[in-house]
């Protein structure tokens, strides 16, 4: 086990809910607005309080200090305000929880992937609303990458694919797999289902703060489901490429 959630609930917002995120896996917490998507990833990260118990690798989440909860997770929120004029390498460079060799070649070759090589020296406030999320993933992404931090465990995303154009958005999915295929466990809220059909290993349906389905995309993500969950009618057309979902 790697993240696991024992009957958490905030009252009117969440639960109670049980669900577990094992290493190396891409869960995508996928239901409508209000469903408790953002509720249950702050708590799984440590930063909502709740009733119940959630634990990383067997330890209760409660029992690991702040400092030492920033080397096992990285948290993305879905929002955050640009800090001050810092320049981007800088603004990076503070989420590196601990001086490593390999410290510039990561660097390197992941503001490469994103696309963010030309935007070291710019300042944060000088970003666009993409570029300010592909620096923000950027640096939760070096926070607890295996190469530079070995503590790191888990990566949770809230709405990662936010003001991404659909190149960008590949570009994440690829960085995302990689730490995937490190051992990295990722969760992340989406709204795209075709999306997290594709690329989700795991999905967590919620709706009005409940658990309604919890398996394989594929087995989850049914127009049944979703109909049910979104109170709107439901399509799927099976493609050469794979399935593609849409509202009637």
């Amino acid at each position: 086990m790697r993240l696991m959630s024992m009957d958490v609930s905030v009252p009117g917002r969440l639960g109670p809910l049980t669900v577990c995120a094992r290493a190396g896996e891409c869960v995508h917490v996928v239901g409508p607005n209000g469903a408790g998507k953002s509720t249950l990833l702050s708590v799984l990260a440590g930063l909502q309080p709740a009733a119940g118990k959630v634990t990383l690798d067997g330890k209760p989440l409660s029992a690991i200090g702040g400092k030492a909860l920033a080397r096992y997770r990285a948290w993305l929120p879905q929002q955050q305000p640009v800090p001050g004029t810092l320049p981007v390498w800088h603004y990076l460079r503070m989420h590196l929880t601990a001086g490593s060799t390999p410290v510039d070649e990561v660097l390197h070759t992941l503001t490469t992937q994103l696309g963010l090589e030309d935007k070291l020296t710019r300042k944060v406030t000088q970003l666009s609303g993409g570029e300010w999320q592909r620096v923000r993933l950027a640096a939760v992404t070096l926070q607890i990458h295996p190469a530079i931090n070995p503590l790191g465990r888990v990566l949770i995303l809230d709405e990662p694919m936010s003001a991404l154009d659909v190149a960008q958005q590949g570009n994440v999915d690829n960085v995302v797999r990689t730490l995937c295929q490190a051992g990295i466990t990722v969760i992340a809220s989406s709204h795209d289902l075709n999306h997290s059909l594709r690329r989700a290993d795991r999905v967590w349906l919620l709706q009005g703060g409940n658990l309604i389905a919890d398996g394989p995309a594929a087995q989850v993500l049914t127009v049944d489901a979703l109909a049910d969950v979104y109170q709107t009618g439901m399509g799927r057309i099976d493609t050469p490429q794979g399935p593609i979902l849409y509202p009637l």
